[in-house]
């Protein structure tokens, strides 16, 4: 064991990622639970998906012939097509949206302690603390995608709509930066300020601490606080690596599209979206791992210094 004060988080994370590694039985934990509320809730989306498409009349056509060359027709086309399909979306929404989050909120606070259990069998089982945390951290998370849509609507209004009410042309080039920028920085904002949300809940099982004791020691870590920002920090650089990743092994078969068959591309789609998946819950898993072992460092060298 490291000493928690001789080294750095990111230091101590590349022990932990190699860790992690030789017991796939972790991540594989982390996977399995995910999609037990991941594949019933993606049928559930596809029937109202598919319903609510059967039941709208939509230009099909019309999205077909739409061209990022361009891009004023296809925005109108998109606008008609919001305006048609947004009523049946937001009376689905309405009951499917919050009954999901509370099913997220239970089935991931119950395979969070599994996971933990798994990597540390001293810990203590508090699914209904973690329930409770778990369901803070959604809401600051849904927070975070108000905030996240405020920016974005603000772009579009400074950058295309503004102009265009103006009778000048819009500037779809500083829109897009803009959006990038936001989404980037507020990526980047929420990995650095909810460290102490995804303490609080290890916390509580270290401890066998309540709600309100969890969350107000995930406060007050002291020399701790900052290895762990940094490893949150580093954690969503990851996450953003990652989806670039995704991103170009996506695009990587479109110059061979002509020699490729349609069904070859989904596929390689499917397989390129498991592998993102999969990826991101090893690193969630090691970041936990991570936060454990520090905090077990940290408490060894408290203890040395007491004695």
């Amino acid at each position: 064991m490291i000493a928690a004060g001789t080294v750095r988080g990111t230091q101590s994370l590349v022990h932990i990622l190699a860790r992690c590694w030789k017991r796939p039985s972790w991540t594989a934990l982390e996977v399995a639970w995910r999609w037990v509320f991941g594949v019933p809730a993606l049928l559930v989306l596809w029937y109202e998906t598919t319903r609510i498409l059967s039941e709208t009349p939509v230009d099909v056509a019309a999205l077909r012939r739409m061209s990022l060359l361009d891009p004023m027709p296809s925005v109108g086309t998109l606008a008609q097509v919001m305006l048609v399909l947004l009523p049946p979306v937001v009376r689905v929404a309405v009951w499917l949206g919050p009954l999901m989050l509370v099913v997220w909120v239970v089935v991931s606070s119950a395979g969070r302690t599994v996971v933990l259990r798994r990597v540390d069998e001293r810990l203590h089982a508090r699914v209904g603390t973690l329930v409770v945390l778990q369901a803070v951290r959604v809401v600051a998370l849904l927070g975070s995608f108000v905030v996240w849509f405020l920016c974005v609507e603000w772009a579009a209004r400074s950058t295309v709509t503004g102009p265009i009410g103006a009778g000048a042309e819009p500037n779809l080039v500083g829109y897009f930066a803009l959006s990038i920028v936001s989404t980037l920085g507020l990526f980047t904002l929420w990995a650095v300020a909810s460290w102490a949300l995804s303490v609080a809940p290890l916390l509580a099982m270290l401890r066998g601490l309540g709600v309100g004791e969890s969350l107000a020691a995930a406060f007050r870590l002291g020399a701790l606080k900052s290895k762990l920002v940094e490893i949150s920090l580093v954690m969503g650089i990851v996450k953003i690596a990652l989806i670039v990743l995704g991103m170009v092994l996506s695009a990587s078969p479109l110059p061979f599209e002509s020699e490729t068959s349609p069904e070859f591309l989904r596929w390689w789609w499917v397989g390129v979206t498991l592998l993102y998946f999969v990826a991101s819950d090893f690193f969630h898993v090691a970041r936990l791992v991570a936060y454990l072992e520090l905090w077990r460092a940290y408490e060894e060298d408290e203890n040395l210094s007491r004695g």
